[in-house]
């Protein structure tokens, strides 16, 4: 029997310097399908982070996709809930892009001792590892703005 998944809380504390970068990682349901590497829908999805970064929802610096998970680097202005903003996000795709996300998300505010630079590598890297791409240069699927 799986342990019981926990529900995590992803408020930002108000002693959180406004403009601090996250590490977000959001995954398909269920794991293993590609859903997201088909060049249209990956254009798809680009575009629809844009317009919600036009919005002011977020800013995104880097956003890599994989074929049953993302990973991207992005902020948030004090007054957007992290939360409420991935979940509309989320529920958009799904009903337009008919992506089937896992429940919730996975963040990881970066710290002082942790570089935007250490984890922008871990994320370009992450077709490498997977055997998608021989260099990161290969790999379409990525775009930043940093």
């Amino acid at each position: 029997m799986l342990p019981e998944r926990k529900i995590l809380p992803h408020g930002i504390p108000s002693w959180v310097k406004t403009g601090s970068e996250y590490f977000i990682t959001i995954c398909t349901e269920p794991h293993g399908e590609n859903q997201l590497c088909f060049p249209d829908k990956a254009q798809n999805i680009r575009d629809s982070l844009n317009f919600r970064r036009d919005r002011g929802e977020f800013w995104m610096y880097l956003l890599l996709l994989m074929p049953d998970h993302l990973h991207a680097i992005m902020s948030f202005p004090p007054q957007i809930n992290m939360q409420n903003s991935l979940s509309d996000w989320k529920r958009y795709t799904c009903t337009h892009m008919k992506i089937r996300w896992q429940r919730d998300f996975f963040d990881h505010r970066l710290r002082k001792n942790e570089s935007y630079i250490e984890k922008a590598h871990y994320i370009r890297m992450n077709p490498v590892r997977a055997g998608l791409a021989k260099t990161t240069d290969e790999w379409p699927y990525i775009w930043e703005s940093r």
